[in-house]
């Protein structure tokens, strides 16, 4: 099992807590990827995607519907990704994700959270390079085998392959994505979810008064309607 797993497992036990807030993201994810490619899920790769992980978190498919129509209308305002970098108390370098529609509000916000919490935001590129750029699929598991699958994808640029409760997990660099899901799809692998990541390259170990520190800051940050995902080095 290689950083993948381990990052998956320490990821698992801090998923969104309020299933309203997965909608919230879940509802931005579909408004970009229909503003991207259209309301089509049959041409539109990104919609495909999305609507796998708005099933795999039990989003009900009128609330997927409503908001694929939503995000059709011209009058609807579009989000445009932007990543923040930062550092949280003793050294913890932190990257946040953000899908907004005001970045005016969306910079405020992120810099006071650093500013209330005794971090300091860093300019572009400060801690991005401390990451892994990473894209990953689950898949059914049933009947697959494992080291023939990953015979077939290693062309395709995958990294890492492995099971766990949930299904079949795959890793790979970014920039893989298409390539794999277009393999997946033409071979009737069912994709139950997908997505991007960011796993740290090196964590950093705390004392448990230093770890409280860094939580207060991402509990904040998380909790801000704009970010769709948080990173971070230190070792969970």
């Amino acid at each position: 099992m290689g950083r993948a797993f381990e990052f998956r497992k320490a990821r698992k036990m801090k998923r969104w807590a309020a299933m309203s807030k997965a909608f919230t993201r879940i509802g931005k994810d579909i408004v970009m990827a229909v503003k991207e490619g259209g309301p089509d899920p049959d041409t539109n790769a990104r919609l495909r995607a999305v609507i796998q992980n708005a099933k795999s978190m039990n989003m009900p498919k009128d609330n997927i519907e409503r908001a694929i129509k939503r995000a059709s209308d011209k009058s609807q305002g579009d989000f445009k990704e932007v990543l923040f970098e930062g550092y949280a108390p003793h050294g913890i370098a932190i990257l946040i994700e953000t899908a907004t529609d005001n970045n005016t509000r969306t910079v405020a916000n992120i810099r006071s959270y650093f500013n209330k919490c005794d971090g300091s935001m860093g300019t572009s590129g400060s801690v991005s390079f401390m990451f892994d750029h990473t894209c990953n699929f689950r898949i059914n598991g049933e009947g697959i085998d494992l080291e023939e699958l990953e015979l077939e994808l290693i062309d395709h640029g995958v990294e890492e392959i492995f099971k766990d409760e949930d299904g079949v997990m795959i890793y790979a660099p970014f920039e893989s994505f298409g390539a794999i899901q277009a393999y997946l799809e033409s071979n009737n692998i069912e994709i139950l979810s997908s997505g991007f990541e960011r796993i740290p390259q090196v964590t950093k170990k705390l004392s448990e008064e230093e770890a409280a520190d860094v939580e207060k800051l991402l509990e904040k940050i998380e909790e801000d309607d704009d970010v769709q995902n948080v990173y971070h080095t230190m070792e969970e």
